[in-house]
Parts: C-alpha cells; structure tokens; sequence
C-alpha cells in the first residue's frame, strides 16, 4: 500500500507492470480517470474506490488546483517510499 501524492493539474501514467491488480481510493481532492484511446474519464471525489486492472486506464490526472492523494493497495507487496511525488 502507498499514497500517490498529485499536485494541481499533474498527470501520472498507469504503467501496467507496477499497478497490476491495484485498487485506489482518492483521500484527498479529485482524480480524473484517462481513458487508452485519450478520452478523459470520470471525475473521482473523495472516498471514491476503481480498479486499475482491466479498466483501460493510462493515467490520473488532477482536474483541480489543490492537492490529489489517491491510496494504492496491491496484493502483492512493493517496496516503495510512503509517497510518491509527481512533478507537475
């Protein structure tokens, strides 16, 4: 499990490999879903749940100005830090 930290307006890819099987609940703000084909997705609030695995997600994005943090939790365990900062 981690914390994605999104600043106002970053974007951060969904790189199959490391999200395999992950499920994110946004804690903080709004995350936007963007589609494979470049549509943008729904807009997320807080306390809101997806699936990454088999959902034709590429990246989120923050739609907003204030700060995004989306909780990650795999099944498997990952070493990572316990956040991750996206530049803008």
């Amino acid at each position: 499990m981690w914390t994605l930290a999104l600043r106002g307006g970053a974007r951060v890819e969904v790189v199959a490999a490391q999200w395999c099987d992950a499920f994110g609940v946004v804690t903080r703000g709004r995350v936007q879903l963007e589609l494979r084909d470049g549509d943008l997705g729904p807009v997320l609030g807080r306390d809101a749940g997806f699936w990454l695995r088999g959902t034709g997600v590429r990246a989120l994005r923050n739609p907003g100005r204030r700060k995004a943090r989306v909780r990650i939790v795999t099944p498997r365990a990952r070493k990572r830090t316990d956040e991750m900062r996206v530049p803008q």
